[in-house]
């Protein structure tokens, strides 16, 4: 969609990503963990320009679960790109009326359910404040005027035109700051309007994302042991039915499915891994003791067997090795 008609410059540069082990997180955002929910259509990609102030990033995303740690001194603004978005934070469900701002240090909660298309636009500390972010280390979820929003996307959109182009007018630093005054001033729209009169929703929703952090450091610290619903709500002093909507309400799922997918994640990036690892080990080391079941889940999740990522793991290991030995060889010849 947007990517197709850009190309790299020296002002644009293009990322893409073939398939969901390739996949790395951008660099601005080295905390940021995803569990993929659809490995068949995956197509990952990103654009990223400079501005004098501020960083744009447009991003395709992918069906997943995502954790992240933002860390934006001067703020940060992550904007609908298309009007068919879907995802939910913290519980809390988002289409392409809202627009999520932020200043500090935040830990977000994301569900994706389908591929989106975004903008990050991440705001250098310099840049004078313009009365949007009331405080740091709070996230906002706000309702935009339509006319604002796709004001502002269109900004973008051109910018990063702009950028394929002619990317020697972002070496006049005259013109990109002219560029980086526009989206500014659309900004300067969109924050007019007030957060959601609703302030319970977000509260209640990082009491559950707290709640669904306790689960996955507890599975983490128990990576074998079989772990029943009952028993970790007494754990953690709440009721059964308080720690599965958290779950739900974050995660999009049950609790049973998401402790599932979590192990069956860690099994594949340890298979991924290689080495002397055998099928059976890296399954038991995540409590699948089954494996008759465990090989039907893996492959109804990642669409081929544990044996065939293994394989894979163990080439991608070799063939480095391989290369130098190759190298070493030929060094003597004529």
């Amino acid at each position: 969609m947007f990517f197709d008609a850009l190309a790299s410059s020296s002002a644009l540069q293009l990322i893409s990503f073939a398939d969901v082990d390739a996949f790395r997180p951008a660099e601005l955002l080295e905390d940021a963990r995803s569990i993929p929910l659809d490995v068949t259509n995956f197509a990952a990609a990103r654009a990223v320009v400079n501005l004098p102030a501020c960083r744009i990033i447009v991003a395709r995303s992918f069906a997943r679960i995502l954790d992240t740690a933002y860390r934006a001194p001067g703020g940060m603004v992550i904007l609908p790109m298309t009007d068919d978005l879907r995802a939910s934070s913290s519980g809390i469900d988002l289409d392409a009326r809202f627009f999520v701002a932020l200043r500090g240090n935040h830990d977000c909660h994301f569900v994706e359910p389908q591929t989106n298309y975004h903008a990050l636009i991440i705001f250098s500390p310099v840049l004078r404040d313009r009365g949007w972010f009331d405080r740091a280390d709070e996230l906002w979820v706000r309702i935009a005027d339509r006319a604002a929003h796709l004001h502002a996307r269109q900004l973008v959109l051109d910018i990063l035109r702009t950028a394929s182009v002619e990317p020697r007018m972002f070496e006049t630093t005259e013109v990109a700051a002219h560029l980086q005054e526009g989206l500014l001033l659309a900004f300067d729209d969109l924050f007019r309007i007030d957060p959601l009169s609703d302030h319970s929703a977000p509260i209640a929703g990082a009491r559950s994302a707290k709640l669904v952090q306790r689960i996955d450091d507890y599975v983490t610290a128990y990576p074998t042991a079989p772990i029943y619903t009952a028993n970790l709500a007494d754990e953690f002093g709440v009721s059964i039915r308080t720690l599965s909507g958290a779950v739900t309400k974050v995660r999009g799922m049950s609790l049973h499915q998401y402790i599932r997918l979590k192990r069956l994640w860690a099994t594949r990036a340890r298979l991924l891994k290689g080495g002397g690892a055998t099928v059976a080990t890296c399954a038991r080391a995540q409590g699948f003791h089954h494996l008759g079941e465990f090989a039907a889940a893996y492959r109804a999740t990642f669409h081929e067997t544990p044996s065939d990522t293994l394989a894979r793991g163990r080439y991608r290991k070799a063939a480095p090795e391989q290369v130098l030995l190759n190298h070493v060889a030929n060094a003597g010849q004529p």
